[in-house]
């Protein structure tokens, strides 16, 4: 099993796991590439004028982008809260020091009901309002029409795997919004890879993105990258660390600041079809081993919704005779190492998200899973 951190995991009475779930915050994100630690220990003895730091680093992001401006935040979650008090309270020190008291201010935030998600919070944090377009299954074009008031801040926006596709189209929203001087701000956290993304949704009209950082660019966990409008981004950072407003508390150090710069530009310059063809091929090594056991589905999916990456997808059937999916999940993580698997899909699927796992650890989820999935 790969793991280099083991021994100061084991001092603090700690194992090591595997994570084929993807780049989950849970279980550690992603793995940090040598360069960006190297990037980083460098940095931790340098001082620096954080402002001119993130002034640099935001030109960077912006270019990578296609933004007109960008900055470093504390993870995606932190750049949601930064995302609404730039709508709300702008670069005003007056309404920004009232936060989270937004009486007097454009506060409401329109949303689909269909894209609320266990992080929306943050944009509430500062103050802000829900306002709810749709249902769980779809969404009218008069219900957006009509949910634009005096108050509105924005238009929010989830692009994430696993949620309906029947919301407004993107585009359309950013056009309805923009006629009314709404700006549309978009969480895309998980949306990197594929590397088109990073520059997609401000093409179509996004005029916030934020992607976490600490995901598929295999940045420093505590990071977000946010970019858009420069006006909004201004907005943005006045709120944040290390500025003494509602942003405060969301301070990223100087050292993560440098590693996400540094994993950023190395992002953008890998070869994502041999990537993928490296993903595909572990995919379809677990296909291959577990296909012909009764009462399940294998297959390797990789598609521009749901499944970004090539994912060996196990579907069980409803007739099957042993473990459920729950069990095999469960009895997986109660192994040694513990081995997670993803269950974001629906409620007859697991997936072996290659992303984090090493190739000295491929044959230790091979075989665990051929145990438990020939189990009666």
């Amino acid at each position: 099993m790969y793991s280099p951190g083991k021994d100061i995991l084991e001092s603090l009475g700690l194992s090591p796991i595997i994570s084929a779930t993807g780049t989950v915050t849970a279980y550690g994100g992603s793995r940090l590439r040598p360069e960006v630690m190297d990037a980083m220990n460098r940095a931790s003895n340098t001082m620096v004028n954080m402002d001119e730091l993130n002034l640099a680093v935001g030109k960077q992001i912006a270019a990578a982008t296609g933004a007109e401006a960008g900055m470093v935040t504390s993870g995606a979650a932190g750049g949601l809260i930064l995302q609404a008090a730039a709508v709300v309270a702008g670069n005003d020190p007056i309404r920004m020091k009232k936060l989270p008291d937004t009486n007097g201010m454009k506060n409401e935030i329109i949303i689909h009901r269909s894209h609320r998600f266990p992080y929306d919070q943050c944009y509430l944090s500062v103050g802000a309002k829900f306002v709810e377009i749709g249902d769980g299954r779809r969404c009218q074009p008069w219900e957006l029409e009509g949910a634009f008031t005096e108050n509105t801040a924005a238009v929010a926006y989830l692009f994430s795997p696993f949620i309906t596709r029947r919301a407004l189209p993107f585009e359309y929203v950013c056009e309805v919004a923009h006629s009314k001087g709404i700006p549309v701000i978009v969480d895309a956290a998980s949306y990197l890879p594929p590397r088109a993304n990073i520059t997609r949704f401000i093409k179509e009209g996004a005029d916030m993105v934020i992607y976490s950082g600490g995901k598929g660019i295999k940045g420093p966990q505590g990071t977000g990258v946010l970019c858009g409008r420069s006006d909004l981004i201004e907005a943005a950072y006045a709120n944040a660390s290390p500025h003494q407003f509602i942003g405060r508390g969301l301070k990223v150090a100087k050292e993560e600041i440098i590693g996400i710069s540094k994993a950023l530009e190395i992002f953008l310059s890998e070869d994502e079809e041999e990537e993928n063809k490296r993903y595909q091929q572990m995919c379809d090594q677990i296909v291959d081993a577990l296909i012909e056991i009764p009462g399940v589905g294998l297959q390797t999916k990789c598609d521009p919704y749901d499944y970004l990456i090539p994912t060996a997808l196990i579907t069980f059937d409803l007739d099957r005779n042993g473990l459920s999916r729950d069990q095999v999940w469960e009895q997986m993580v109660a192994g040694d190492p513990p081995i997670y698997l993803s269950n974001l899909g629906t409620p007859d699927e697991l997936a072996v998200d290659p992303f984090n796992i090493a190739d000295s650890e491929l044959e230790m989820v091979i075989g665990r899973l051929r145990e438990l999935l020939v189990q009666n």
